[in-house]
């Protein structure tokens, strides 16, 4: 991370708007699409199914979606995933008008393949510019989601009522909207930039996906991305669930969503500028702090404020261990190696992270808010010692050199 730092494109500024309103969709999504299960599933325990069935589908349509970027172009491809959002928000409301779970289902399988491309927003700016610029551009893009945080789960929570004799169907129709303004601002104002060193990508033999993943950086990578995403969206995914058991209204699972999408999203003003100072791997340590953090304060009580302080907590941690995870990704390949291995990094972690929001509201029903977030500790084990390989194996290159 040795390039001098220059202005970014406007083309990054643009995917920035473009994740703001991808994620006040997704928002929307997470603050209702549980809720909406449970109302609709004959079996509460599918509760979250439409939910993980988002992050499911994201994680399969993730390997679709690199190749298709590669071979139509990221704009084509970029406007293909804002058109399944549309489709998405628009199969949802239709699921609720007509009481339908199956249809439901449908929905969150189309949301998922706007998610798949939306993934790749910051990846796509990150590769338009080199070195320490990498996490900036990252971060960048990521500070859309600040604007979405802040109107995201306030809009799912007022528009809800737009239909009265719909439930959640003026929000679900917002969702399909967002879609439908993500196409325009890509079409009209979106002029995809050329991949730094794209001209010299046949200059250096690709090697096989097999040796990539095996380097300790990917690993690093992988292992910040998967659990920082694994930790959130379970608990994350469980949050309204749990509190509609503790008695707390659908305007509170709101507002504790709203400010965990605010420590999401509004640390990206900065991660990129502490990664610049500080690197990667210490950004990666104190992400995991918080949160380890997080998940023991959850413990501790089921107070308002508490799922307040926790939620905020998991946004930030999260937020700090995806970008140092993000940036690592970046500089674990090649120009000519770039589709496959984006592709394996984002399946991987939107599996890991399906599987969380899937088990989310049956490990809930068994064990309760407090038992659920005892496993966070123990999954951090995993980037904790990734990272620390990582981090010796660059010790071990520099004392050889």
């Amino acid at each position: 991370m040795t390039s001098p730092l220059i202005p970014l494109p406007k083309s990054i500024r643009v995917l920035a708007l473009c994740q703001a309103l991808y994620t006040i969709a997704i928002s929307i999504q997470l603050t209702l699409t549980g809720l909406a299960g449970l109302q609709l599933a004959s079996n509460k325990a599918l509760a979250t199914l439409p939910f993980s069935l988002i992050i499911l589908s994201a994680a399969f349509s993730a390997l679709a979606a690199a190749h298709w970027l590669q071979r139509v172009g990221r704009r084509k491809g970029f406007l293909t995933g804002a058109a399944l959002g549309a489709m998405g928000g628009g199969v949802a409301f239709w699921a609720m008008q007509q009481q339908s779970f199956a249809l439901l289902c449908v929905a969150a399988l189309l949301s998922g393949g706007f998610q798949a491309f939306a993934q790749y927003y910051r990846l796509v700016a990150a590769d338009s510019v080199q070195g320490a610029n990498k996490g900036r551009a990252i971060s960048l893009v990521l500070t859309g989601g600040v604007l979405a945080a802040l109107l995201g789960p306030w809009l799912a929570k007022t528009s809800q009522a737009w239909l009265p004799t719909i439930l959640f169907g003026g929000a679900y129709l917002l969702a399909s909207l967002m879609g439908i303004a993500t196409a325009a601002l890509i079409y009209f104002a979106y002029k995809p930039i050329p991949m730094v060193l794209a001209a010299s990508e046949n200059s250096e033999v690709a090697r096989p996906l097999a040796q990539i993943i095996r380097n300790p950086i990917f690993i690093a990578a992988l292992s910040n991305n998967v659990v920082a995403y694994t930790i959130m969206a379970g608990l994350m995914t469980a949050t309204p669930l749990a509190m509609q058991g503790c008695g707390f209204s659908i305007g509170d699972s709101a507002g504790v969503i709203q400010w965990h999408m605010l420590g999401m999203f509004a640390p990206a003003l900065i991660a990129g500028k502490l990664v610049q100072r500080f690197g990667a791997i210490t950004l990666a340590f104190t992400g995991m702090a918080l949160l380890l953090v997080a998940s023991l304060l959850a413990q501790q009580s089921t107070a308002l404020m508490i799922f307040y302080t926790a939620l905020l907590l998991l946004g930030i941690g999260w937020n700090f261990l995806f970008v140092a995870g993000s940036t690592l990704l970046t500089l674990s390949y090649q120009p000519n190696e770039r589709s496959k291995t984006q592709a394996c990094s984002e399946f991987t972690t939107s599996f890991f992270a399906a599987g969380a929001s899937l088990f989310a509201a049956p490990l809930l029903q068994s064990w309760g808010w407090t038992k659920l977030n005892t496993f966070a500790p123990w999954l951090l084990i995993i980037p904790l010692l990734a990272t620390l390989y990582f981090w010796r194996s660059q010790r071990r290159e520099l004392i050889s050199v």
